[in-house]
């Protein structure tokens, strides 16, 4: 099993969402979270006064696959999350070792 764990922009939530569900994944964890990578953040003016906004708004999505299904994830993630401008954001990907479902004791695929 794997874990991925997805950093992107908040605007591309839904089609990354709806991409996954076609894939049939039936459970994900989605944080609203804030920070930067190579952009730096950035400059904005309010009220005519001039601030640096360092930590930028990202949604960050965190699901756990069967291997089988990893690589179609990912391609799914790539082609819905992708806008071509910097701070698309990352995709990070784990071994999972063990999965239980609390409910019912199931556990490891069983558990997804």
């Amino acid at each position: 099993m794997k874990k991925i764990e997805t950093i992107i922009k908040p605007f591309k939530l839904e089609d990354v969402k709806d991409a996954l569900t076609a894939l049939d994944i039936t459970g994900m964890t989605v944080s609203e979270v804030k920070g930067y990578g190579r952009q730096q953040g950035h400059s904005e003016l309010y009220r005519g006064a001039e601030y640096v906004v360092d930590f930028l708004p990202k949604i960050k999505i965190e699901i756990v696959v069967k291997e089988s299904m990893l690589d179609s994830v990912l391609e799914a993630i790539l082609e819905n999350a992708k806008t071509g401008k910097i701070g698309d954001g990352k995709i990070f990907v784990y071994d999972v070792e063990k999965t239980i479902r609390i409910r019912t004791g199931e556990t490891n695929e069983d558990a997804i």
